[in-house]
């Protein structure tokens, strides 16, 4: 068990004030965010140094669960293969090794669209490693790559590299052209000398392969500037778009076809695209639709009928959107300048939120959800395809819970669409339908060793009631049989018939993104120990369309954390679980509703998780030269210049808002020093607080690693193990100390 012992450590109290709006607030602990102050750095190992104090005891059930994530995983295998012109691209992983390895082989011809079955223990014949992860990381606690991108003639590759967390990369190449041939038997890879430091995420090469288009960010950490650089010329880097509106992110990409480079400068609630016609001589960016505040689309090129349109999404006057088709000689014509004047494709419907649509030679995909859960469906593209004959055909599965999604599909002339598709109980599965017939095949579902069978399993879907009478799905799923859970069917059985035994409850609720049941091998750790794993899909995410998103946000946003208590005051009240066997878990803005909750509900919950957590939104959101806080405004509101939402997130703060009269539940908060989203400062001053009122709370640091925790796929497993150790220690589930 925690102690709040003596040993546990004490920030010491520096007062700061802030004051906005006319109110005062006194900050005992802001001086923490001084990063590199070396009482700051020795306060955090501190905290480290008492986290592992207080969970040695759970050492051996840690190994234990490491162990059985490792054991249930292949680790030695291969990805599916994904063709790319002349090639099949995988990436492979070999035991022992915490990073992949980036492969590819050839193709057998033109009409070879079936991708080879590959061995894990044999090489692939022809096989080529383009880059392995292993040798980059090496000397370097962190290391990520955050761009790769091979040219389309195959000649050249890039990749951006990040060995601190910070998610700035650095942009090198390497020269392909020469693999497998004599000139080149030994396999080795010349690396070219042009380096771009500082980079975002997601460069990619022109379609001629000569250029490469790159983005920054500003002090802010916004990508704002788009540009172009020549390989091997000795030539400043070329300025394709900048974006000076600090609330708008900048991205750009070749549409599928490769015929058009295709400019997005988009904020939370308002997008802007433009068109460049013929990349490769630079010519001017074309705007398609200008931005108007509150409306936000997407745009893919298609060939319809021989013509080249944009397909477009757009929510103008249609919350859940609606597909619009405009022709590309008409932009910068004034016909088809915005969303009422263009040919709908598919119209807006209540009951179904349009998410993207993917354009291929012959066919389309659209993405969209219905009933709380993901469906793609299919359009054939012929000679007689007109914009408004197109019918999308939805692509049917046999579980009532899963999450399904448009894969890898780089190929303009593919004839089939891969698929990503899993559930509670499903393995990832990755699958290709041929569109011509509607068959489906299964290329390969994720191995998971030591007999893993899902029928032992089962999955379904309860619904809370919120106190404003909105019905919260949320998604089950347990081991059959096992006492805690019986009867199997405990999810149609009478609350009266049920066995309450051990349940986390994992939430998040942001940003409108969607928490799909979806497969994970180190979940069976506890599932196999008795206990119940849920997500409730609470207000502010997108499980139920638009209108669910705008319910979570700014002036909403307490909707997000009541559903959430709504949602395990459910589960208890119909049998599933008890408040002394009940976790939360949430990581990021799912941290926000962990911190909230926890003011809100102490007594619902016997711990709460929560994982690089932003519990200190209003010291965050009020400094707009902090990273990403006028971009947040969209998503929180503005409390910089609006005293009605200054109000609102003070009353909902977690930092500000921690309570004398309860008793809190366990809580472990989890950081790393270098997040850029959620600074370390938030959980470390929460946490500090938190010690004023006796909390049984621990904190632990990673000191190299960034938003996303520790990288390599063993570290990432030791660092699960770790949670799950101390969440099935919460449950009274951790085996006795040998």
């Amino acid at each position: 068990m925690v102690s709040t012992s003596a040993s546990a450590p004490r920030a010491e109290q520096r007062p700061t004030e802030r004051t906005h709006h006319g109110d005062t607030v006194i900050d005992n602990y802001e001086w923490l965010r001084a990063k590199e102050d070396p009482q700051v750095l020795a306060h955090l190992e501190a905290e480290n140094d008492y986290t592992e104090e207080h969970t040695a005891h759970l050492e051996n059930l840690r190994e234990r669960i490491f162990g059985e994530i490792k054991g249930r995983t292949l680790e030695t295998d291969l990805s599916v293969p994904t063709r790319e012109g002349n090639w099949w691209y995988y990436s492979r992983s070999v035991e022992d090794s915490q990073y992949a390895l980036h492969c590819r082989a050839p193709i057998a011809g033109p009409d070879d669209w079936t991708p080879p079955q590959l061995d894990p223990a044999h090489p692939v014949p022809g096989e080529q490693i383009l880059l392995d992860g292993n040798v980059l990381a090496e000397g370097h606690e962190f290391f990520s790559i955050g761009s790769f991108d091979v040219s389309q003639d195959g000649n050249t590759l890039l990749y951006g590299v990040d060995v601190s967390g910070d998610e700035r990369y650095t942009l090198r190449f390497r020269d392909l052209s020469g693999l497998g041939t004599a000139e080149n038997s030994d396999g080795e890879i010349r690396e070219l000398p042009d380096t771009i430091e500082n980079t975002f995420g997601g460069a990619f090469f022109s379609a001629d392969g000569r250029r490469v288009y790159y983005t920054t960010v500003d002090e802010s950490w916004r990508p704002d500037t788009l540009w172009r650089h020549t390989l091997g010329a000795d030539i400043a880097d070329e300025q394709v778009f900048h974006e000076p509106d600090e609330r708008f992110w900048v991205g750009a990409g070749l549409s599928q076809s490769g015929k058009f480079l295709l400019i997005a400068a988009g904020s939370s609630i308002t997008s802007e695209w433009l068109l460049v016609r013929d990349e490769a001589e630079g010519s001017t960016p074309e705007v398609i639709w200008a931005r108007r505040d509150g409306v936000e689309y997407e745009v893919e090129h298609a060939v319809i009928g021989g013509e080249d349109f944009l397909l477009i999404t757009h929510n103008a006057g249609a919350e859940n959107f609606e597909l619009v088709a405009v022709p590309v000689s008409s932009i910068g014509t004034g016909t088809g300048s915005s969303p009422e004047t263009a040919a709908v494709v598919l119209a807006h419907r209540d009951d179904v939120r349009l998410e993207s649509v993917a354009v291929f030679r012959s066919f389309l995909a659209v993405e969209y959800r219905r009933e709380g859960l993901a469906r793609v469906a299919v359009a054939a593209l012929t000679a007689n395809t007109t914009v408004t004959s197109i019918t999308p055909r939805e692509i049917e599965f046999d579980e009532p819970l899963y999450t399904v999604h448009t894969g890898s599909n780089p190929e303009w002339d593919q004839p089939t669409l891969r698929l990503g598709y899993g559930s509670l109980i499903t393995p990832s599965t990755v699958s290709e339908l041929d569109v011509a017939t509607g068959e489906i095949r299964v290329l390969k579902r994720q191995p998971v060793l030591g007999g893993y069978d899902p029928a032992d399993y089962q999955q379904a879907r309860e619904w809370a009631i919120a106190e404003d009478g909105t019905r919260i799905p949320i998604s089950l799923v347990w081991k059959r049989g096992h006492a805690a859970s019986a009867p199997d069917s405990h999810a149609e059985a009478a609350p009266g018939n049920r066995v309450p035994g051990p349940l986390e409850l994992y939430g998040y609720g942001s940003y409108e993104a969607s928490m799909d049941p979806s497969f994970s091998v180190a979940r069976l750790s506890l599932l196999d120990r008795g206990v119940t794993f849920a997500i409730a899909h609470v207000r502010g995410g997108g499980e139920l369309g638009r209108a669910w998103y705008e319910n979570g946000k700014t002036l909403t946003k307490k909707n997000t954390f009541t559903d959430f208590v709504a949602s395990a005051k459910h589960l208890i009240d119909h049998g599933y679980t008890t408040p002394d066997r009940l976790v939360a878990e949430g990581g990021s803005a799912g941290g926000l509703l962990m911190g909230a909750i926890a003011n809100l509900a102490p007594e619902l919950f016997a711990g709460v998780l929560a994982s690089v957590p932003f519990v200190d939104p209003l010291t965050s959101i009020l400094d707009p030269d902090l990273p990403l806080t006028v971009i947040e405004w969209d998503e929180w509101g503005n409390p910089l210049h609006d005293p009605e939402i200054y109000r609102y997130m003070k009353e909902y703060s977690p930092y500000e808002n921690i309570r004398t009269d309860v008793t809190y539940p366990r809580i472990l908060a989890i950081t790393s020093l270098n997040d850029t989203r959620v600074l370390y400062v938030e959980p470390a001053k929460w946490v500090a607080r938190l010690r004023e009122v006796d909390a049984p709370v621990l904190l632990k640091t990673e000191m190299s690693a960034g938003h996303g925790g520790v990288t390599g796929r063993y570290n990432s497993w030791r660092e699960r193990a770790f949670e799950l150790a101390w969440i099935l220690d919460v449950l009274g589930l951790a085996e006795p100390t040998n």
